[in-house]
Order: C-alpha cells, then sequence, then structure tokens
C-alpha cells in the first residue's frame, strides 16, 4: 500500500505532531509499505528555516525509507492570526500541487491541529479518486477562541462549517481522544467512522536513565529537587501559573531547593520569561532536538503538565505525558478531563487544578519530601508507558487505514 500523508510539522521539527507522523511512517516503512510525506520547510516553531534546508518550491529526501517531499510556504513566526492563517493556506495550495505528482497512492491521510492541511489532503483524494482520511489532532477552529487568539466573528463560523464538511468528506477519522470522538458525533458525525488512536511514546529513544552529570553541572543543578516543564510555551499553557508557583516556593522553608526547568519555545515564552524576572529560582532554556531533549528530561525528579481551566482542554491529552510516562518521571497534572484521568488510572503521577499556582507549589513540596511516593510513581510509569508504545499505536493506525483503502 502506499500512503500519501500530509502534513506541515516534520522532523527535525520536534513538536508532538512531527513526531507522531514520523514515528508512525516508520514503523509502516517496516512494515513493507510505502510512504510519502508532503510537508514543508522545517521552521517551527521560530519561523525561521533549519539550517541545511531552504524554502523551495520542491525538494526531495529519504528519512528512513520514508520519501519526504518539501514544498514551499510563506513562513512566519507567532506573529499574529492573519499571519497564521497565510502561513497554513500557502502550504495547503503548494502541498495539494505537489499531490498531483505523487503517484499510484492508495490512500491520503491530513493530519491537524489547523484543518487547512486537510483541505488539501481531501482536494488530492478527490482528484486522484482515492480514500481521503482525517487525523484529528485538535478541534479547530474551537481551540482558537478557548486560547482567546480571535473574538468570536463571522470568520471563525465559515471556519467550523469546513471543518465539519471535511468530517463528513473524510473515509474515517483518526482521532487522538475519545473526548474528541465524543464532540464530533454530539455535532452529527457518524461515530463508526470515528477510530480512536491515542498520541504514544517511542520507548527505544525515551526510557528511563540516569541523570546527565555534565548537563546537572553545567545547569547548577546538583543537589537540587528539579520540576521541569519541556514543551511548547504557547497561549493555551498558562504557564504564569508556573511562574507564580516559582514566587511562592521562594518563601517556603520547604520549597527553597526546588529547582523549576523551563525549555521550549511559543508564542506565550516572551511573557512568562518577563514575569519571572527577579526570581533566581526558575531556567528558562531554549528548544532543543528530539536527540538532546532526553538528557534534560534526565535531570528531572517530576515534570509539569498544564493547560488553561477550560473546558475544552478536558478533551486534550498532552502527548508529553506519555513521554514522562516511558522516562519514568512522576506527573504533576494541571489539566482536567481525559488526561487527568490516564494519570489517575494508570497512578503516574499527582493531579492539581489548573491556574492554581498555590496547589502547584504544594504539590512541589509534597512530593519533594515523599520519595517512596515519587518512586511508586516512577514504577508506575514505565508498567503504563508499555500500553502507549508507538509501535504498538503504528499498527492500530496502519490497520485503519488498510481497512479503509479496501
Amino acid at each position: 500500500m502506499h500512503i500519501l500523508f500530509l502534513t506541515d510539522n516534520f522532523p527535525p521539527e520536534v513538536n508532538a505532531p512531527a513526531s507522531r507522523t514520523f514515528e508512525h511512517a516508520r514503523e509502516w516503512v517496516k512494515k513493507g509499505h510505502k510512504v510519502t510525506i508532503i510537508t514543508c520547510a522545517p521552521n517551527f516553531p521560530h519561523g525561521k528555516v533549519f539550517e541545511g534546508y531552504k524554502n523551495k518550491l520542491w525538494q526531495s529526501e529519504d528519512v528512513e525509507g520514508i520519501r519526504v517531499i518539501r514544498v514551499w510556504s510563506y513562513i512566519t513566526g507567532n506573529q499574529g492570526f492573519a499571519k497564521r492563517i497565510l502561513d497554513y493556506q500557502s502550504y495547503m495550495l503548494t502541498s495539494f500541487l505537489a499531490s498531483i505528482f505523487v503517484r499510484r497512492v492508495d490512500i491520503i491521510v491530513g493530519t491537524s491541529p489547523q484543518f487547512f492541511t486537510a483541505c488539501a489532503a481531501w482536494a488530492a483524494a478527490a482528484i486522484k479518486q482515492k480514500p481521503f482520511v482525517f487525523e484529528l489532532r485538535d478541534i479547530w477552529p474551537e481551540s482558537i477562541r478557548a486560547v482567546g487568539a480571535m473574538k468570536d466573528s463571522k470568520i471563525l463560523d465559515a471556519f467550523e462549517k469546513i471543518e465539519l464538511f471535511l468530517y463528513r468528506r473524510s473515509k474515517v477519522i483518526i482521532s487522538v481522544t475519545n473526548s474528541f470522538k465524543d464532540n464530533l458525533v454530539r455535532r452529527g458525525i457518524d461515530g463508526e467512522k470515528i477510530h480512536v488512536v491515542t498520541n504514544g511514546v517511542d520507548t527505544s529513544r525515551f526510557f528511563p536513565r540516569h541523570k546527565d552529570s555534565d548537563l546537572e553541572k553545567e545547569l547548577n543543578l546538583n543537589g537540587k529537587f528539579v520540576a521541569g516543564y519541556i514543551g511548547t510555551h504557547g497561549m493555551a499553557h498558562a504557564l504564569e501559573t508556573v511562574v507564580d508557583a516559582a514566587r511562592l516556593l521562594e518563601k517556603n522553608v520547604g520549597g527553597r531547593d526546588i529547582k523549576l526547568l523551563m525549555l521550549g519555545n511559543g508564542a506565550g515564552r516572551d511573557a512568562v520569561i518577563k514575569g519571572a524576572r527577579g526570581l533566581s529560582n526558575i531556567i528558562f532554556l531554549e528548544s532543543v532536538s528530539k536527540e538532546e531533549v532526553v538528557r534534560y528530561w534526565s535531570l528531572l525528579d517530576v515534570s509539569i503538565i498544564h493547560l488553561k481551566k477550560n473546558d475544552l482542554f478536558r478533551t486534550v491529552i498532552p502527548s508529553k505525558m506519555f513521554e514522562c510516562m516511558g522516562m519514568g518521571v512522576p506527573i504533576l497534572h494541571g489539566v482536567e478531563g481525559e488526561s487527568a484521568d490516564i494519570v489517575t488510572s494508570y497512578k503516574v503521577g499527582v493531579t492539581f487544578e489548573p491556574e492554581n499556582a498555590e496547589a502547584l507549589a504544594a504539590a512541589l513540596v509534597s512530593l519533594k519530601s515523599n520519595p517512596g511516593l515519587r518512586d511508586e510513581l516512577r514504577k508506575n510509569g514505565l508498567r503504563g508507558a508499555q500500553s502507549f508504545d508507538r509501535k504498538k499505536l503504528a499498527n492500530d493506525v496502519l490497520e485503519v487505514l488498510e481497512n479503509a483503502a479496501k
């Protein structure tokens, strides 16, 4: 089977969509299938093309047996909603044109978060008369409203009509959460064609390891209890809560030797750094490669996961949760809903109320003083990670694609 997959994120980018697509496609190639990825020049999250790449009309490379075609797009950083839409739409157009020249495909997949990629996949599938699969990673544009990036408008109403059109025209929908499936069913989409395959972890990369002594020394973390947030610093993450918790910890005798490590980039990062001025217990670091990030994971005694307190985010399962489990890092989970249920049922962490800095600070002090609980959470995480191994999940997606192609 020849799978044509459209995504605007792919390695060497290191965000969740890039990792999921690559790790799935790698397994499909190992199973003997042909995979062609159409993406753009790597530029996330800064909006700057990575070294060694150019923003050209067409360039092709082989990545572990995957044919990767990179097309031109209008590249911008986090510089406003209008420019981001131009970015998405330019990729939609060039990826559609490129797909026309990819021959003998059996099925075409388009992935969100934003749906313009899925628009290109639907159009390509219509031209080639092949099944179209929508991989649903985010309820978009509802998430735009949730983070306040744009006020309610006729534009968002029009986007929702396009969104529903794509759901209806897809042969199948692959959702990353059960809550997303429930959302679509409530809006009239046939539940029989929606298959849930969660995010997961590449256990060949994310596994327990000793603290990186060189990095620990470099960051002056020797003898410290290290809590970390690793990932996108976006509007949805409300990371000012972590900064407020750091301020409370400086005043708490039991929390003064706790260091907070913040690694990543995103639209909210500058504001968070500005809010942390004067604090000596918080360290901000730029994003690093997938190969390097495990060194930073190794430093953590506990990992913080956080999203805004919003009903939409009750439906989200942050992918970094599975990386925590794979590394055996206990989780402090400030997200309500389906992801909190996983943390609780697998007993891999402690939940706290989103946007509640006092609760986060108290949980950090409590976990620091309870090494027995941390060890129990670590062991549970390692066991739980086996249920979310990326190889298993890639096979689950492949089975859905094979049935759809038939």
